[in-house]
């Protein structure tokens, strides 16, 4: 039996640098690079066009950045998740991308290893941040709010203690009569504000805060 395929487009404003992205993954049997675009206003016509489930997003381009671009990518096509895929480390960088709605922040420098694994991350709707980025982001929350449970609205706080009691998805949905697409997004962005990457993680910060027993 087929499995069904994450559907990607790549958008980076270096032609070697998109060949390579589909060179990595043109092997994975789940993975489908259905487009590439080099700036952000091609990113935001093909993603409405194709609707991709992931568009792999660089953050500087010409014409229109990638921050940009992934705002107005996600006020129209709710069913696509971005991940940024970025040499810039700077925490501007990270913090406006995670602003803006992606829900990963992957750096070249390691693309070779992590692209599959951040794609798969991101396609489940989980966050997914480069080691070398992620004690940056807490340590800039940190700096902003005195605690990062602050940065979660009052209904990714419930879908935290729900998600975090072992509900599914599905069950989310008809306990807070939301669509299931909705759920997936509000974990999404609980995982990428919180800097987590598995309910494991999840589960556990829920349990340091007292949320779950």
């Amino acid at each position: 039996m087929n499995r069904r395929k994450i559907t990607v487009l790549l958008v980076d404003d270096h032609s070697l640098v998109r060949q390579g992205f589909r060179k990595i993954l043109e092997d994975e049997q789940d993975i489908d690079v259905v487009g590439d675009a080099a700036n952000g206003i091609d990113a935001v016509s093909l993603t409405s066009e194709l609707r991709p489930e992931v568009v792999v997003m660089d953050v500087t381009m010409p014409s229109l950045n990638g921050i940009e671009a992934t705002r107005r990518i996600l006020k129209t096509s709710q069913h696509t998740q971005v991940l940024a895929l970025s040499m810039h480390k700077d925490r501007v960088y990270v913090r406006e991308m995670l602003k803006a709605g992606a829900k990963g922040y992957l750096l070249k420098e390691s693309a070779d290893t992590d692209l599959i694994a951040a794609i798969r991350a991101v396609a489940r709707g989980d966050g997914y941040l480069s080691p070398a980025v992620s004690g940056m982001v807490l340590n800039d929350y940190a700096r902003h709010v005195r605690d990062p449970i602050d940065l979660l609205s009052s209904r990714e706080r419930e879908v935290l203690q729900l998600l975090a009691e072992g509900q599914t998805n599905k069950t989310i949905a008809q306990q807070l009569s939301i669509s299931v697409y909705t759920v997936d997004d509000h974990r999404g962005r609980i995982m990428a504000k919180l800097s987590l990457h598995s309910i494991g993680e999840l589960v556990r910060f829920a349990m340091r805060k007292g949320i779950v027993d």
